[in-house]
């Protein structure tokens, strides 16, 4: 599917996307209806994009005995591009793409086909390759679908990747944007650095993946000198988070206001400060860092489960299962910041996208 000229302009400006989970029913099965009625979650709580086949998906069903890849990707396609139909509105649709070259290849061609805008890349395949290698990867696969890189931090499988791999990175014609995920604020700054010594901040969208500084990073202004000279002043304008696959009504509310005190040109409010921090501690709860981010998965799928959205907090991996405490700690976060979940909107219809 092209990326629209008017779509371009939307990344651009920044938007919520949301990583999609996986829906499994208690035999660890696709639960087809609950997945469908995400999706229509996302799109009525005003996410500017869908990310599907992420880290938050399961990197799992790619595995021959889940074959889960191609229907997930199919089914998140389809039901975007009717709903979306019947609000009146359209979406930017991301899919991962893993594995080496030959199979990062094959996921952007189905990708492709299945009617999907950009790639989000994750190099967690390549983790001992050089970076001449990782590099031309990255050109291989920009020719089969316009690419969001991905800075994945270590913890969850990703690669340390240098200033040095970003600005050529930031040279590949075919880059939509930048998901910065280290989790660092000093390998954010690489990447920052990298596309604005390459002078592509203008045409590469940085995108926040950073769960533990979500509002601060869309609040500040980057200014970077370059080797030249020349002085580059860059924002990150949105946000590709897994994290913003639950409460996303609010996510969306909250980039709004980012963006607002940005254009007011005026010293940022400290309740915006405030808000990062309370955001920063729910995300604790959620992705569990207390555990080494053992229970991220099952973590966002008992908000979901609590919602209704899913039945269960289900892996395909039985072994990834809510951390000792964590139960706990979404209770405290409910208790303690109850203007931050969209309980009220996921209940008013919940019906509506269950029934489809």
């Amino acid at each position: 599917m092209s990326l629209t000229a008017e779509l371009r302009a939307r990344v651009r400006a920044g938007m919520v996307i949301p990583a999609n989970p996986l829906a499994l029913t208690s035999e660890r099965k696709l639960d087809e209806r609950r997945q469908r009625a995400l999706t229509r979650y996302y799109i009525d709580a005003g996410s500017g994009g869908l990310a599907v086949g992420v880290h938050s998906t399961q990197f799992e069903i790619r595995e021959p005995q889940h074959a889960l890849f191609e229907p997930v990707l199919r089914i998140a396609s389809e039901t975007a591009d009717d709903w979306c139909k019947k609000r009146g509105v359209s979406i930017l649709k991301v899919a991962g793409v893993c594995g080496a070259t030959a199979q990062a290849l094959k996921e952007a061609e189905y990708a492709v086909k299945t009617g999907y805008h950009a790639g989000l890349l994750s190099l967690a395949a390549l983790k001992k390759e050089d970076l001449p290698a990782i590099v031309r990867h990255c050109r291989e696969v920009s020719k089969a679908i316009p690419l969001i890189g991905f800075y994945l931090q270590p913890a969850v499988g990703g690669r340390n990747l240098p200033y040095e791999f970003w600005r050529q990175f930031a040279e590949i014609e075919n880059v939509l944007a930048i998901k910065i995920a280290p989790f660092n604020r000093y390998r954010t700054l690489d990447v920052v650095r990298g596309v604005c010594e390459a002078g592509r901040e203008k045409e590469i969208t940085l995108y926040t993946g950073n769960d533990d500084n979500i509002i601060v990073d869309l609040l500040s202004e980057f200014r970077v000198v370059t080797s030249s000279g020349r002085e580059a002043r860059v924002r990150i304008a949105g946000g590709l988070l897994g994290h913003w696959c639950v409460w996303t009504k609010r996510a969306v509310e909250q980039l709004a206001r980012c963006h607002e005190a940005i254009r007011a040109n005026a010293p940022i409010p400290q309740v915006l400060l405030t808000l990062a921090m309370e955001v920063t501690d729910t995300n604790a709860a959620f992705f569990d860092p207390a555990h080494d981010f053992a229970g991220c998965l099952p973590g966002i799928h008992e908000v979901l489960r609590r919602q209704g959205l899913l039945a269960g907090t289900w892996c395909l991996n039985p072994h990834e299962v809510l951390s000792p405490g964590q139960s706990e700690e979404i209770d405290r976060m409910y208790r303690s910041y109850p203007h931050l979940n969209d309980d009220a909107f996921v209940k008013e219809h919940l019906e509506t996208w269950l029934r489809g």
